[in-house]
Formats: structure tokens, C-alpha cells, sequence
């Protein structure tokens, strides 16, 4: 009896216009959570007339608002990827992140996967390869959800 392990292959990883379509959605909701934070900040402010935190959001340097902002996306991409293995972007894509034998992504990988992310021109490296530096650096696949869910419980039946 041959003893065969389920893998990820090619026909199952999701496409480019799939990856560009998360990305787009996820900064977007990034930026989205930022500016929540940021106008919540400065309403709590005038309405406790407490004003040095909201001056100091109203003051923040384009420097200091980016490294605002990669807090917010470390936050993101780690907890909605650690928790669901997938953003709100990829519920909307119907795609998921796995790795190699299917399985759910450990911290570790999520960890590398997020950190990744901070790699400059890293968003576009998806563009030159099946995988971005994301995927290739923490081990992990991202895969449409539908049929990677069909060809493991048909995986299961052999």
C-alpha cells in the first residue's frame, strides 16, 4: 500500500489578480483601522477636554504616521492570519493561507509572514513568481479556498 501525503500544487495556489486584489483590499483596510484610530483619538480628546494625546495625533510627522501605519498592518495581517488563516481581504477573494501539507500555519510562520511584509518592494514580489517573498520566506501557500477544500477531501476518500 502506497502512503501518500497530501501536498499543495500549482492548479490550487491563487492567482495574481487574486493577490493583487488582497493586497489592495488589506491596504485599504489598514488604512481604514488608522485613521479610526487616529479621529476616535482626537474625538475622546475634545470630549474629555484631554488635549495632548489628540495634539499629538494632529501633529504626527509623515515618518511617525508610516511607522503608525506598520503597527497597524503587523496587528492585522498577524492576528486575522494567526486566528482565521486569512484577511479580510482573502474572505473576500475566497482564498486562505496553508502550509505545504494543508495544514493551518503555526505562529512561527505567521510571525516570518508578517515581518515579510516589511521587506521594501516586498507587496510586488507576488508579480515575478507563483509565490511572493511572504509566502516563500515563513513556508506557506496561499490557496483558493474552494478548491483546495475539494481536492483534500478527495485526498481523504483515496
Amino acid at each position: 500500500m502506497e502512503n501518500k501525503k497530501f501536498t499543495i500544487t500549482d492548479d490550487l495556489l491563487a492567482s495574481k489578480s487574486q493577490r493583487l486584489l488582497n493586497f489592495i483590499i488589506d491596504v485599504l483596510i489598514v488604512y481604514i483601522i488608522g485613521i479610526t484610530i487616529g479621529t476616535t483619538i482626537i474625538i475622546i480628546g475634545d470630549l474629555t477636554n484631554s488635549y495632548a494625546v489628540s495634539d499629538w495625533v494632529k501633529s504626527l510627522s509623515p515618518i511617525e504616521s508610516f511607522f503608525f501605519g506598520l503597527i497597524i498592518l503587523f496587528f492585522y495581517y498577524g492576528l486575522t492570519e494567526m486566528y482565521f488563516s486569512r484577511t479580510f481581504a482573502k474572505y473576500f477573494t475566497k482564498t486562505l493561507i496553508v502550509k505545504h501539507d494543508g495544514s493551518k500555519p503555526n505562529m512561527k510562520s505567521i510571525i516570518i509572514r508578517t515581518l515579510s511584509r516589511l521587506i521594501p518592494f516586498e507587496p510586488f514580489s507576488f508579480l515575478t513568481g507563483s509565490r511572493g517573498w511572504h509566502d516563500t520566506l515563513s513556508v506557506t501557500y496561499v490557496v483558493k479556498k474552494n478548491d483546495f477544500i475539494a481536492k483534500k477531501k478527495l485526498f481523504s476518500v483515496d
